[in-house]
């Protein structure tokens, strides 16, 4: 997994799609579907680490795209 869209394309195959129009919070709700398939044995570790990196990373940057925006 490299990015966000590989996240989304594998939550496809297990009949999770996540559009709620806000980028913060389809991005939690990734992080708990992640968890639940990992902890459902659906993911392996290496695949589940490189998941949660991904999306921590986005919701960081996500963070600081609105904290720069109510600066202006």
């Amino acid at each position: 997994m490299k990015n966000i869209l590989d996240i989304r394309n594998l939550l496809k195959r297990y009949g999770s799609f996540i559009y709620t129009g806000d980028r913060l919070g389809d991005l939690m709700m990734m992080e708990d579907e992640i968890r639940e398939l990992y902890k459902s044995q659906l993911l392996d570790p290496k695949e589940f680490q490189s998941a949660l990196l991904i999306i921590r990373n986005e919701m960081k940057m996500e963070e600081e795209r609105k904290m720069n925006a109510n600066k202006r």
